[in-house]
């Protein structure tokens, strides 16, 4: 499969075209969407990304049965490429993906009710398939790292195979990372090799390098987390909201950049992300491409960060511009109370174009504020438009929203006071109090939820202080809500179909930015009645004394929440007696010939 040599991976992202993001607009210059695309990304492309495409549909099916597939749709893109006016040429390119796919032999034996999705109109029939996505399934053995050495070879000598696999690989593990990113990683992979291959050590310059197979493993996972979560705002929550999350954060890395250009780009990224979330990767890799030539054609008025990352490969931009550092501030940026607070015409403005009035103040809060989160951002800008809703409708307006400044800081101080207190208590305690007290905080607020469930959160949110309460102070709460947000989407998306407590179901009502803050302010569950006692849940046996540490230090952590459950009133100081009484018998016990009757007795 020539195709798959990809042009050393370095391949797409290069003509500066300059079009009209919007779909509708963009494809009515072209009678067949296939042909167009094809054009643009030329073959190797082209199959790179329908194997991508496949491969995230089709998580189960082998590297040469997608193969099959990709090449039944090439070859109807060199029919349309020859005559745009054949009457299959003119399908959406979602719906030629998904008529192939529904094609398959036997789909439902390997993928069961998903079968079901033929059944339905487009495009709610593409809803349907991607509602069967699972990330890191289960039914994909964990990959094996073949011996350095082995890796080599292979590359040299089947080197079209070896980045083949990678790419389908990478893809049905992660079938919500978007295919930019996954051909981004296949660049890095090829680096790597690249550099060690002929190395005297090639496992130690491997195993040196960034682009270690593990490490590009695990961002591939943690990009991935990311981009689902894009497009479940976008889905959730809407456009306005993913707009508002993109313009603060694009104003506070290009701090200089004009707020025309800055407005245009959101616009545009929430085209392009569209596009990737409805799995049609051919077009998101050909606008996206678009995307980072148009920021590297205007990096002059933009950052001065952005000019190493556009002097990159093209493939390689994308990252680059993703992980750069905010510009400067501006010099002197004047204070805005003078305009959004003093100034007696506030509600003219604001009535006259409401959208466009709160977007430039989202605009200039965020370019001011580059130590603040999106969330809290978004949350202040909420509450000047509360304000203002409230104050236009007085008799005197101005004296109304002359306590802005009061009633805004109310926000910044919640938040900087959350992420203050929780860095103190990481940083001060150490990892494993910090997980015990987020555990007993959050099986107080919802005692419903199994003790595996709220394990898996307590060490999703100690990985968050371990990883944001590091960084410098200025980062800590961009870092710390980010991905408190996740982790709470998380959770409400669970709550859809099993539902919680009615103070979870009311946070995850909120909007989007309040969740948090909302998930914070949750005390204990006082409509709880624990169940009936069962002895399994404080089952002591030889093996708290004789498992590995870290299952030891499981099975305390799921004895402390089963405690928790059945006394959620119970207090710290009652809780300190119990678990120094635990370590007492522990160290007595552990040192017995018969450990389950020396628990038994204690």
């Amino acid at each position: 499969m020539k195709w798959l040599t990809l042009i050393s991976f370095i391949f797409l992202l290069s003509s500066a075209r300059s079009r009209n993001l919007q779909r509708t607009a963009r494809d009515a210059d072209h009678k067949s969407p296939i042909a167009h695309r094809f054009n643009d990304l030329k073959e190797e492309t082209f199959k790179a990304v329908t194997m991508i495409t496949f491969a995230q549909y089709l998580q189960k099916c082998s590297y040469d049965g997608l193969s099959k597939l990709v090449k039944d749709v090439v070859d109807l893109a060199h029919k349309c490429v020859a005559n745009e006016d054949a009457p299959e040429c003119t399908k959406p390119l979602p719906s030629v993906f998904l008529d192939e796919i529904c094609q398959v032999d036997k789909l439902r034996d390997s993928y069961g009710e998903m079968a079901d999705c033929c059944g339905k109109a487009d495009p709610e029939r593409n809803q349907c398939f991607l509602s069967f996505r699972v990330h890191q399934p289960d039914f994909i053995p964990p990959y094996q790292r073949p011996a350095a050495d082995v890796i080599c070879k292979e590359y040299q000598d089947e080197r079209v195979k070896l980045l083949g696999h990678f790419v389908y690989t990478v893809a049905r593990r992660n079938p919500f990372l978007h295919a930019p990113a996954i051909l981004g990683l296949a660049a890095e992979y090829e680096n790597a090799l690249k550099s060690c291959c002929p190395e005297s050590d090639i496992g130690a310059c491997l195993d040196a390098k960034v682009q270690h197979i593990s490490v590009i493993k695990e961002r591939a996972k943690h990009l991935g987390v990311k981009q689902k979560h894009g497009c479940r705002i976008l889905e959730k929550y809407g456009e306005r909201t993913f707009q508002a999350s993109k313009l603060a954060r694009m104003s506070q890395k290009y701090p200089k950049a004009p707020f025309p250009e800055l407005v245009k780009m959101v616009h545009d990224v929430k085209d392009v992300y569209k596009e990737c979330c409805e799995g049609d990767m051919v077009e998101c890799v050909d606008d996206w491409s678009e995307l980072v030539t148009a920021t590297c054609a205007k990096q002059d008025i933009l950052s001065s960060k952005l000019k190493p990352c556009c002097e990159l490969p093209d493939v390689e931009r994308t990252k680059c511009i993703v992980e750069a550092d905010f510009d400067d501030k501006p010099d002197n940026l004047p204070s805005l109370v003078e305009k959004y607070v003093e100034d007696k015409e506030v509600c003219k403005s604001y009535e006259s174009n409401h959208d466009a009035f709160l977007s430039e103040f989202l605009y200039e809060y965020s370019r001011r504020h580059p130590e603040f989160s999106t969330e809290l951002i978004m949350r202040v800008t909420k509450g000047y438009e509360t304000l203002l809703d409230k104050c236009c409708k007085t008799d005197d307006p101005a004296a109304c929203y002359g306590s802005a400044v009061e009633e805004l800081n109310k926000h910044t101080k919640e938040t900087e006071d959350v992420v203050k207190t929780n860095c103190e208590l990481f940083n001060t305690h150490g990892e494993a109090d910090f997980l015990k007290g987020i555990l007993v905080r959050y099986t107080k607020k919802m005692p419903q939820v199994s003790t595996d469930t709220l394990l898996e959160i307590g060490k999703k949110m100690t990985a968050i202080g371990k990883k944001c309460c590091s960084l410098p102070e200025q980062k800590r709460m961009s870092c710390s809500e980010h991905y408190l947000s996740i982790v709470i989407e998380d959770m409400c998306k669970r709550q859809e179909s099993t539902p919680i407590n009615d103070q979870v179901s009311q946070c995850c009502n909120e909007l989007y930015s309040y969740r948090r803050p909302c998930f914070t302010a949750i005390s204990i569950d006082t409509k709880y009645v624990p169940p009936p006692f069962d002895p399994t849940m404080f089952n002591f046996d030889d093996k708290l004394c004789s498992a590995p540490a870290a299952e030891r230090e499981e099975g305390q952590l799921k004895l402390l929440i089963n405690l928790i459950k059945r006394k959620p009133q119970m207090t710290e100081e009652q809780l300190k007696t119990i678990a120094g009484g635990f370590t007492a018998m522990m160290e007595k016990c552990c040192k017995q010939s018969d450990i389950v009757s020396c628990l038994g007795e204690e």
